[in-house]
């Protein structure tokens, strides 16, 4: 026979320190906060888009396409965090049966939430690697902007009529990084998904073995 009670009254202390899971609850509202933040940061920059196009190149428009999808994959993390986390460690959303309820939602816990994560920041670090291989094959020869070099040429370019480059701020060693940190972050998220799935299997395993 079960002893569990669902309307069992908590003890003073195990009821302060289960209810300090509310201290979550601005953090998660500060997060909406900086989700509004980038939808205006995506609306500026498509508008900069859609004003600029006559006098981009290909390369400065794929640039500025590349941004507005990084700026969609932060705010897809974000309601992954805000979502996912307010529903694991502070209260249930209680959406079942909602025809808007996320997918990944109806299974989401503290391991599959960290593997998830680690996936769409896999996401975003390619965007920012495709962003630099990019600038790469366009520099040139361009200063660096924090050069005296790459400052005169950022200044003659507010006087100019045309958009173009002026300078750079990714340099080869800089992008080479970049491929390591990402082949770390893969490394990383293949490491939090193998012990996942190890923990998932034992829990399955000593469940099958208690029910015989």
């Amino acid at each position: 026979m079960s002893d569990v009670r669902p309307n069992a009254r908590l003890n003073p202390l195990p009821a302060l320190i289960f209810s300090s899971r509310w201290l979550q609850l601005p953090l998660y509202l500060g997060l909406i906060v900086a989700q509004a933040v980038y939808v205006f940061l995506f609306a500026k920059e498509l508008w900069h888009l859609i004003h600029e196009t006559p006098r981009l190149s290909e390369q400065d428009i794929m640039l500025i396409v590349l941004g507005l999808i990084d700026v969609v994959m932060i705010s897809n993390l974000l309601m992954m965090v805000i979502v996912g986390g307010y529903e694991t460690f502070v209260s249930r959303l209680r959406l079942e049966g909602h025809p808007d309820q996320p997918e990944w939602l109806s299974h989401v816990n503290a391991s599959v939430l960290k593997v998830k994560l680690a996936m769409a920041i896999i996401g975003i670090s390619s965007i920012h690697l495709l962003k630099s291989f990019i600038e790469v094959g366009m520099v040139g020869g361009l200063p660096l902007c924090a050069t005296a070099e790459g400052q005169a040429a950022l200044e003659a370019l507010k006087h100019a009529t045309v958009t173009y480059k002026a300078c750079t701020t990714v340099t080869s060693d800089g992008v080479m990084f970049q491929a390591v940190i990402h082949g770390l972050f893969i490394i990383s998220a293949i490491g939090i998904a193998y012990t996942d799935k190890l923990m998932t299997g034992t829990t399955t395993r000593r469940e099958k073995e208690a029910h015989h």
